[in-house]
């Protein structure tokens, strides 16, 4: 068969490409088959529609008749979208940092007939440059040593793929304090304590490593700990990553200052921040700043992400007109024609928009040179103005929208949205957050499990375990928000799938289910990406349950989780961190119990617990004569005099009973 078939499928990113003269095919079983008739290698290309050094090889290469032609000639050709595929994504990105290549996207990866890796690298331009091979040369290269030494070839995608296969670990360290403590400062000496993020440039947001140490700064008092989160946050939120007309965080910063982003914008990262940055605002310096980012943040969700069901879109492109950040970017002269002089001077100052530009003679606003807050009557004036360049940016050619829905990047946002509505007292976002849930649930679904992406009535099925544990903490964020215990439903389910499904029976989690198509390998993979690592967010969720209902099963699966990981936490405590996060709440989760009467709804307990919130807080606000589970440890206590009153518990005591806020408050500062 001799054309491109991607019009046959729903992802955008492989609809950018339905054009190409390259005769694509998705991932299927009918494409390893068309290779082994052929006999010939596959030539697989994996990204995603945000991604602009994609949009840059599809330009020089997959839209040239010339190069497609010895594509077409050579190989058989897949495309994939790593977001809608990970678990492909996964296994040939690990394949090809086992070559010895640092990795990235596109992700260009040459393989058997039977999908073994061969070799493979990122971008490579149509003709050499830059100290890389040209794309046709590498493409009859690969082609010649497949045809001429066809032995050697197969050898070596042999030792890859042995490679690629899991280990039996050692065992690892002790899981105590100690450990979490070290790791905490091996953390910080490769951080940035002026900027934020990691030294040096390009700067991600590392939301696992950040939440990692807040919770270190609240366990050891070190404030340099503090320090580090609030200097990547603040360098966030001031920097050109943040988009300060139309709200919502960009990938990541190019550059050491946080200035200039790759510009699409992800809901996962989106999701992590909102959640990250409601967490602080009650107890940083920048709280203030950092609910505005949250404001903004969720106003785009809703303005140009959220679906007619509710769910959110996936992503963002970074280009439009074929430049990137163009839709993003501000001269100083079409914001005075826009503004009037004394406004657009006024604008300029604050959000360093130069009449030489601050990048390639263009401007990206930003607060990084006059961080400073503004006045309340400042404050007003931006807005307004900020507001008529939204109205105006509108009516620019909009970068392209990847309507996709993907399940564990909404759980990221659902989670997000649900504690930045608890914490900054806003049921609106509450309301947002369980519309996407239900939504997801119902329609992202089949026979009760779910499934990993959906478009237009297409769902790539069953998801992964990165959907289980993010729509676990999601429900689990809910109930938290909403103390409505039928939220403890569907985590209890998710996670009760994630182990039926997903489990090695050894404490881990394979990312594909057992029924799930078959490829080289089933990867369980411990280390964070973009986002936490599945196992991490299980270990939350499930000390959570156990906090809530004292059902000693959670912890004990937590436990095993953790005590898997051990190796991998102690070769790589970067990379871990999400773990790390989940071994800190267990050794320290505090169940919060506030038993209401029919005269006191415990509002004012409640309230003192959010104004002092910490990631090892589990609250729950139940009336009197809800019973509490026989297995947790405040079963059978009562409200004292009629009052709603409150107790603290931690590993199966619970503390006297408490009716005054301050004393809460006192016990809560006093308990760590």
């Amino acid at each position: 068969m001799t054309e491109n078939l991607l019009r046959f499928e729903t992802s955008p990113y492989l609809l950018q490409h339905q054009d190409n003269p390259v005769h694509w095919r998705g991932w299927n079983a009918a494409a390893l088959q068309e290779a082994r008739d052929r006999d010939v290698p596959i030539l697989l290309s994996i990204g995603y529609a945000a991604c602009h050094w994609c949009h840059v090889m599809a330009h020089e290469s997959f839209e040239d008749p010339a190069t497609a032609a010895v594509m077409n000639r050579l190989f058989v050709n897949i495309k994939v979208d790593r977001e809608e595929r990970p678990d492909i994504d996964q296994i040939y990105m690990a394949a090809l940092h086992a070559l010895g290549d640092q990795g990235g996207w596109p992700l260009t990866m040459f393989l058997t007939p039977d999908g073994k890796p061969i070799w493979g690298g990122t971008y490579f331009p149509k003709t050499s440059r830059y100290g890389r091979p040209g794309f046709t040369d590498v493409l009859t290269q690969i082609s010649a040593f497949y045809a001429d030494d066809r032995d050697e070839i197969l050898a070596q995608a042999d030792r890859i793929a042995a490679h690629l296969q899991p280990r039996r670990e050692s065992a690892g360290p002790a899981l105590d304090r100690t450990l979490l403590d070290e790791a905490a400062r091996s953390i910080l000496s490769i951080m940035d304590l002026e900027r934020g993020g990691t030294k040096g440039a390009p700067k991600f947001p590392n939301t696992a490593a950040l939440d990692y140490l807040a919770r270190s700064a609240h366990r050891t008092g070190n404030g340099n700990f503090a320090r580090a989160v609030d200097a990547a946050l603040l360098g966030m939120s001031n920097g050109g990553i943040f988009d300060h007309v139309g709200g919502g965080f960009a990938r990541y910063s190019t550059d050491a200052d946080w200035l200039v982003p790759h510009f699409e914008k992800m809901l996962s990262d989106n999701g992590l921040l909102i959640e990250q940055l409601s967490l602080l605002f009650g107890i940083s310096g920048a709280g203030a700043i950092y609910r505005s980012r949250v404001e903004t943040t969720i106003g785009w969700l809703q303005r140009e992400m959220q679906t007619t069901g509710g769910a959110f879109s996936a992503s963002l492109d970074a280009d439009s007109e074929g430049h990137e950040g163009r839709f993003y970017v501000w001269s100083r002269s079409e914001l005075g024609e826009l503004l009037g002089p004394e406004d657009a001077a006024f604008v300029a100052d604050h959000y360093d928009i130069r009449p030489e530009g601050n990048w390639e003679g263009v401007s990206i606003p930003n607060r990084l040179r006059s961080p400073e807050p503004l006045d309340a009557a400042q404050q007003a004036r931006v807005d307004e103005l900020l507001g008529r360049m939204l109205e105006r940016r509108a009516i620019r050619v909009r970068p392209g929208l990847d309507d996709k829905i993907l399940v564990d990047w909404n759980g990221y946002a659902i989670a997000g949205l649900a504690t930045a509505g608890m914490l900054m007292h806003r049921p609106d976002w509450i309301d947002l957050a369980a519309q996407a849930f239900r939504f997801i649930a119902e329609s992202v679904s089949r026979e009760g499990r779910l499934g990993h992406a959906a478009r237009h009535g297409q769902m790539v099925f069953p998801g992964f375990s990165s959907d289980l544990a993010a729509m676990a903490k999601a429900a689990i964020a809910l109930h938290q928000a909403t103390q409505d215990p039928a939220w403890l439903d569907p985590a209890i389910r998710f996670l009760d799938q994630l182990e039926a499904h997903h489990g090695d029976g050894e404490g881990g989690y394979f990312f594909t289910a057992d029924d799930a198509e078959a490829l080289i390998l089933r990867k369980a993979e411990r280390i964070d990406d973009a986002a936490p690592n599945p196992h991490g967010l299980a270990v939350d969720s499930l000390v959570r349950l156990w906090a809530l209902t004292g059902e000693d099963r959670y912890r004990d699966r937590a436990d095993a989780v953790l005590e898997a990981a051990s190796p991998f936490i102690n070769r790589n405590v970067f990379g871990t961190a999400s773990l790390l996060s989940g071994l800190d709440l267990r050794l320290a989760v505090r169940t919060i119990v506030i038993l209401t009467s029919p005269n006191d709804d415990g509002t004012s307990l409640r309230q003192a617990v959010l104004d002092h919130w910490r990631p090892t807080f589990v609250l729950d606000v139940r009336p009197e004569d809800r019973a509490l589970p026989a297995s947790h440890p405040a079963h059978g206590k009562t409200a004292a005099g009629g009052r709603a009153t409150a107790y603290v518990c931690r590993e199966g005591s619970c503390s006297l009973p408490i009716t005054e806020p301050e004393a809460l408050i006192a016990l809560l500062g006093a308990d760590g």
